[in-house]
């Protein structure tokens, strides 16, 4: 390498070449607009075509054939035949066949200007429609690794011009009207041979490749880059910590290590005869519908030892469960019918609720209408059956759909929010759901009304509530705090790589 550059040292091997493969795009691209100083830049069509794929009929596809690569065929930058369809073969067709060490783009999608590079031992292929192949109109003056570098900053730059549409897209006109200088081949060997070298971690100490100034501004980059990538790696492994002392708090609140026991207390025993004594009064009164017994618990059941004065009893014996109702929507009424994505880990979004007709709320009687304190849990949905969330005043009069599950209880209901939320409500929600009445993997009232619950003297109930409400604020704003680390992280490398690259290489 050159006068004064050193090497950079202290990163591992797989975060080296990740933060390479990520950045080398923003690297190219800094490399053309320095060399545009020295090489007048010019459209990419002087020198290469983006050649498009044919528009294969989709009825005239065959089980066997020539395979045809669409964008789902190619990933990491190989083509995989494993789904591929296939064509009758044609002569007519030749001109779109795709040949060892053919350089294709993405042209629309969700992993728009996504590359590969054609490996050996596929056979005859053709290339689809919106996939474009590169072409060099004379490929005597390239070096043929070159145009794959090439590729990669043109890469970058569609993936900030398409980012953002509703549905990503580029036309081979366009890439071919951006303007690149374009080097001698001697330049571009030196060009392969630093990128190949500082993909490796391998850059020669005392050797200038093809422009030590461009070269050590690309090394001082890549090391922000690094640098800045370390952070995030830690922000993110502080993050899970977190979310594990979140965890921690409320496995070590249902096992009653939270906060200490007082002797003083009413016995769970005590208040569990109480709530019984009332269910059956308000079944009595018709108010409360009554109920299939549930089980006893057996000792199998017990998944570890409580205090002597709590009790282990049956979520369903402690609360009144019900489904909600099937809206009626409508496009004017009232917003105020709460669905799955309302339902948040420990609170309510209640922008996400929906429109129904205001003569069909009027209609629903109020046991399928929130109340504050009520626990709202979602029933279906991957990655949200189970979610718990606790209602407030602000929520009051709300319909829930039929895809949630209300918990009603005279014991403290965030205690049952945070119980449903832990490690270990979310096992048994795990062991409990089912698709009985659905396709949708589900959670029913009867499942829900099963789970074993470790119920505390009421006191306790709220000194563990006051407690957990003091520790989870303290988790959330250090999220907050390390997230906006996070925000800040970026920002600052995107300042970088803004300044690096002050005179890209932008669409026409």
């Amino acid at each position: 390498m050159g006068r004064g550059r050193k090497p950079i040292s202290n990163f591992n091997g797989s975060e080296w070449e990740t933060v390479f493969y990520n950045s080398v795009g923003t690297y190219v691209q800094y490399i053309n607009s320095q060399l545009s100083k020295e090489y007048k830049a010019v459209p990419l069509s002087n020198h290469l075509k983006i050649f498009g794929g044919f528009a294969f009929k989709t009825s005239e596809y065959q089980n066997q054939g020539v395979p045809i690569i669409r964008i789902s065929d190619f990933n990491n930058e190989q083509i995989v035949l494993k789904d591929v369809v296939y064509y009758q073969e044609s002569k007519e067709l030749d001109k779109y066949q795709l040949l060892e060490g053919d350089i294709i783009i993405a042209l629309t999608g969700g992993t728009i200007a996504k590359l590969a590079i054609v490996q050996a031992g596929l056979g005859k292929i053709y290339l689809n429609q919106r996939v474009g192949k590169f072409q060099a109109l004379k490929p005597d003056e390239f070096e043929v690794e070159y145009i794959y570098w090439l590729a990669r900053s043109i890469q970058t730059i569609i993936k900030n011009l398409a980012w953002g549409a509703a549905i990503p897209n580029v036309s081979p006109k366009q890439i071919e009207e951006l303007n690149f200088p374009f080097p001698p081949k001697e330049t571009q060997r030196g060009i392969i041979d630093f990128l190949n070298d500082l993909k490796n971690n391998d850059l020669k100490t005392n050797n200038v490749y093809f422009n030590e100034p461009i070269e050590t501004e690309i090394l001082l980059l890549h090391e922000k880059q690094l640098t800045a990538n370390s952070i995030s790696t830690e922000l993110t492994h502080q993050l899970t910590l977190v979310k594990k002392l979140r965890q921690q708090l409320l496995q070590d609140a249902v096992q009653g290590k939270l906060v200490g026991q007082n002797p003083k207390d009413e016995p769970a025993s005590e208040l569990l005869k109480k709530i019984k004594v009332e269910k059956q009064k308000l079944i009595a009164e018709k108010k409360l519908k009554k109920e299939k017994e549930l089980p006893p618990i057996k000792p199998e059941e017990i998944p570890f030892e409580i205090p002597e004065n709590w009790l282990w009893c049956r979520l369903g014996e402690i609360s009144d469960i019900k489904r909600g109702k099937s809206p009626v929507y409508a496009e004017t009424g009232i917003p105020k019918m709460l669905n799955q994505k309302c339902v948040r880990w420990y609170e309510l979004d209640l922008k996400h609720s929906k429109i129904i007709s205001e003569i069909w709320y009027n209609s629903v009687s109020e046991d399928f209408k929130v109340k504050e304190n009520d626990v709202l849990v979602n029933s279906t949905g991957e990655g949200t059956i189970g979610r718990s969330a606790l209602a407030s005043n602000e929520a009051n009069d709300y319909v829930f759909d039929s895809h949630i599950l209300k918990i009603s209880s005279e014991i403290n209901q965030a205690l049952i929010c945070y119980y449903i939320n832990s490690y270990f409500g979310q096992s048994l929600v795990e062991k409990s759901k089912g698709a009985t009445s659905t396709k949708q993997t589900e959670l029913g009232v009867n499942n829900l009304s099963n789970f074993i619950f470790p119920l505390p003297p009421l006191a306790e109930q709220n000194r563990i509530v006051q407690k957990l409400d003091e520790l989870m604020q303290y988790c959330n704003e250090l999220e907050a705090s390390i997230k906006e680390g996070e925000s800040q992280n970026e920002k600052l490398l995107q300042q970088v790589l803004r300044e690096a690259l002050s005179n890209k290489t932008t669409l026409n």
